[in-house]
């Protein structure tokens, strides 16, 4: 009965998604952006409709002990203003847990005492109590930043049904700017972590982009523009900094159509932006994300297991053990994966937590990293499913400066795989069958055997053959309009 129930499952799957596809390209098409789902024009990876800024100086902060310090102090040092747009923030999060450390609140009222103006953008939250954060909450936190001082915050309520504004920037001076994945808050998890993730609750694996250079301009346009609609205050068109580095730049978005007046038709620059890497590459794919249940996503990544580029070509994954949601959809195209690399060894799908002699806890995954032929990256606020690519509000930041892909890639695979730099430096592949494969299924056979773990890499657990297949396109289906 199993294999006939698989069956019917896969048969099933196949056909949502299809009808999905289908929808999400006549929608494209009557949008105008209907090319950015078609092949071609995939080796010129900065391509498309988002401008390339040259000149520019990028690091890449990891996990929130880099991260966030470097926010505060970046805001501590403004002397024009400080723009933040975030799916959430909280009032009484530190961005630092040095003794003395001031809460959000406190550290934005008293630069705006400073006569530094400040605004905060944040979503309104759904318009039913179906989760958090709700509409109740966000008010709450809204009169928080605002009451008893000159600190401005407005909510934005101009999501698609069942979406959100889902972005993570600030911006200061029109000087710097950080666009990344990390929110101000611990709502559904504290941001706080180390590369070292130490057992707690729940550890946390984030990045965050520190940018500087006429790519700023963009990351400030953006917010100007948000903010002009939603809180009716014309903001003056921001300058574009002096070059300051050798990094190009690409600011890519999903701006839903229907949504604002600044693009009636939407903005799908990150989707694009993905789909020309993937379909570009030839010897690694590299992601780490919170979900995996794009169809066309997914799509690409069939086609290189199916018809591998190189012998060499391998496509290593880095997701949540248990997403907040979609963890089924995440499961069901993995399975499809799986099916495709046919036993080759191409595709290792893994994830990770956090070990101290006995004790261990989970680590999350809310990383949202491409990295493609270690000549592409990248980061920002968008997962790799409907709600990222089609319907919420979400700005990444891309970029082929080898050198800054190549280096990212060797700090967070030394950190995953417990190892120095020089030891993950070779080839990918070698790296991969080497270090990557026998650690992760090492651990899982300790756990299959209900064993102690002894590393923090491990092969993602629970990834049948189509199990949950269907849920990705029926969720996709309901919410996408």
């Amino acid at each position: 009965m199993k294999p006939f129930l698989d069956k019917v499952d896969e048969r099933l799957g196949d056909r949502l998604e299809s009808v999905l596809c289908a929808h999400h390209r006549r929608r494209l098409r009557k949008l105008g952006w209907g090319d950015v789902l078609e092949p071609g024009g995939a080796e010129d990876r900065l391509g498309g409709r988002a401008a390339v800024r040259a000149g520019n100086h990028v690091e890449v902060l990891v996990d929130g002990e880099e991260a966030l310090p470097s926010i505060e102090a970046a805001i501590r040092r403004a002397t024009s203003h400080v723009h933040i747009a975030n799916w959430h923030a909280s009032a009484d999060f530190r961005l630092t847990r040095e003794p003395g450390a001031l809460t959000l609140r406190e550290l934005l009222a008293e630069t705006a005492a400073r006569g530094v103006e400040v605004r905060v953008l944040l979503w309104a939250g759904p318009p039913l109590p179906a989760f958090q954060p709700t509409r109740g909450l966000a008010k709450a936190e809204q009169r928080k930043f605002t009451d008893g001082s000159a600190v401005r915050c407005v909510l934005d309520s101009r999501e698609r049904t069942m979406h959100c504004h889902h972005e993570k920037l600030v911006v200061v001076d029109d000087a710097v700017a950080f666009a990344g994945g990390v929110d101000f808050t611990a709502l559904e998890g504290d941001r706080h972590d180390s590369p070292a993730h130490p057992p707690r609750s729940i550890g946390w694996h984030d990045l965050v982009s520190r940018l500087e250079g006429p790519v700023v301009a963009d990351v400030a346009g953006h917010f100007r523009a948000r903010w002009t609609e939603v809180a009716g205050e014309q903001l003056p068109a921001p300058a574009v900094p002096e070059p300051a580095g050798d990094t190009a730049v690409q600011l890519l978005r999903t701006v839903p159509d229907g949504t604002y007046g600044f693009a009636p038709k939407g903005e799908f620059t990150i989707l694009d932006g993905y789909l020309r890497a993937l379909r570009s590459a030839r010897r690694l794919i590299y992601l780490e994300n919170q979900f995996l249940w794009s169809p066309e996503i997914a799509e690409v990544l069939l086609d290189k297991l199916r018809t591998p580029p190189d012998d060499r070509f391998r496509v290593v994954l880095l997701l949540p053990r248990k997403p907040s949601n979609g963890a089924d959809t995440t499961r069901g195209q993995l399975g499809r994966l799986i099916d495709a690399d046919d036993g080759h060894g191409r595709l290792l799908a893994t994830t990770i937590s956090a070990h101290d002699g006995d004790s261990a806890a989970p680590v999350y995954v809310h990383a949202k990293l491409g990295i493609v032929d270690d000549e592409w990256l990248t980061l920002g606020s968008a997962n790799l499913n409907e709600h990222s690519l089609f319907n919420d509000t979400e700005v990444n930041i891309a970029t082929d400066d080898r050198e800054l892909v190549r280096t990212t890639r060797l700090r967070l695979w030394a950190e995953h795989l417990g190892r120095p730099i020089s030891e993950v430096a070779g080839d990918p592949a070698d790296v991969v069958d080497r270090l990557w494969r026998p650690l992760a299924e090492e651990q899982a056979e300790r756990e299959r055997r209900g064993e102690r773990r002894t590393h923090r890499l491990v092969l993602l657990p629970g990834v049948s053959r189509r199990a949950g297949r269907l849920q990705g396109p029926l969720r996709g289906l309901l919410v996408d309009g």
